[in-house]
């Protein structure tokens, strides 16, 4: 039987971390926010909290260096991640990053949201996280792929089909998870389910590319059903121009409505009279597989305009998609959105505001 402090609260426990972990802003503000939420519910029942304090602990964080072999033939170095948040219901499920902003503590975010992601769903899944700082953009495929082994060759170690299954995210696409797999394949002398997000050919399912943004347009017509309003002919900011945003973009034309922007890092293209089919199929073929900036697309198309620099929270229109990152709404934006009477925000991204 375990002991609890009297009248120990959730925010106690969030203090406690943060006088250990307070250099982690991006997990404090995600456990912050759980915290938050399920206050009335441990008040209820006390005992919540002890599994709280538990829970916010990652079972194991593996941290590793990573050395591959540049197209010069110099040698590069990065870090690569594994974080195994929760394993109480199952294997640890959760995507793998790559991109220039990872750290542990964006991981363990994204590792402790993926606890609850994961459970919802009703089936046996855990919570983890991981990837690295390498940023794929602008790296040829042979680059990418000996990064990718380097990556898997240590990372093998710690996963398995029955202990800790990775997927993609950002900057780990089909391309990605192929050369991991063949990896860790390589190196286990197994055809196994360790990664998901693979090839149809090798394994992989056919919905899953759509999936996610699909899944956003779908919960975005219920909140809309559920205020007597319909989807059709709704304009929508969308951010993002990677899986999620371009098959939520695909959904939101099928359905009627205007998706009017898309965006990466560099800034954002609009398209006042809302993106069509033609525009979409060019955004995956600079985004999948020229690997270009999305402001390509602006100079292609006469009726496409690129912003440099900026986010897309400033157009008016009727719905928000946020469906890039964490924290891409901040105050200044959220002001915007209001000011432009956007009534509805629809979460595609982890923590966007």
């Amino acid at each position: 039987k375990f002991s609890r402090m009297p009248n120990k609260s959730l925010s106690d426990v969030v203090e406690g971390l943060r006088k250990v972990d307070g250099h982690e802003s991006e997990f404090l503000q995600a456990v912050t926010e759980v915290a938050e939420t399920l206050e009335p519910a441990a008040k209820a029942d006390p005992s919540l909290v002890d599994v709280f304090e538990r829970l916010v602990v990652p079972e194991r964080l593996v941290s590793f260096r990573v050395v591959w072999q540049a197209d010069d033939g110099s040698q590069q170095v990065n870090r690569g991640y594994r974080v195994q948040f929760n394993s109480a219901i199952g294997p640890y499920k959760g995507g793998l990053r790559f991109h220039p902003s990872v750290n542990q503590s964006i991981l363990k975010f994204l590792g402790f949201e993926q606890i609850f992601k994961n459970s919802l769903t009703t089936l046996p899944m855990g919570g983890g996280k991981g990837g690295s700082d390498f940023d794929p953009k602008g790296k040829s495929d042979g680059e990418v792929m000996r990064f990718c082994q380097a990556f898997m060759t240590e990372l093998s170690r710690h996963i398995g089909a029955d202990t800790d299954v990775p997927a993609g995210d950002i900057g780990v696409g089909g391309r990605e998870i192929g050369y991991l797999f063949g990896q860790y394949k390589r190196l286990r002398n197994e055809f196994t389910g360790v990664l998901t997000g693979k090839g149809f050919e090798f394994g992989g399912s056919r919905i899953r590319p759509q999936a996610t943004g699909y899944g956003v347009v779908y919960f975005l017509t219920h909140m809309l059903k559920d205020n007597s309003s319909d989807i059709a002919g709704k304009d929508v900011l969308v951010s993002g121009s990677g899986n999620v945003a371009q098959y939520a973009i695909e959904k939101l034309i099928q359905l009627g409505a205007r998706p009017i922007t898309c965006s990466d890092s560099s800034g954002y293209i609009v398209a006042k009279n809302g993106l069509k089919k033609e525009h979409l199929d060019y955004i995956m073929e600079v985004k999948n597989v020229k690997r270009g900036r999305i402001q390509l697309v602006a100079e292609k198309f006469d009726d496409v305009s690129f912003v440099a620099g900026k986010r897309p929270w400033a157009e008016k229109a009727d719905i928000a998609a946020p469906c890039a990152t964490q924290n891409e709404i901040g105050v200044d934006d959220a002001k915007s959105l209001v000011a432009n009477k956007i009534n509805f925000v629809v979460e595609g991204a982890n923590m966007p505001t």
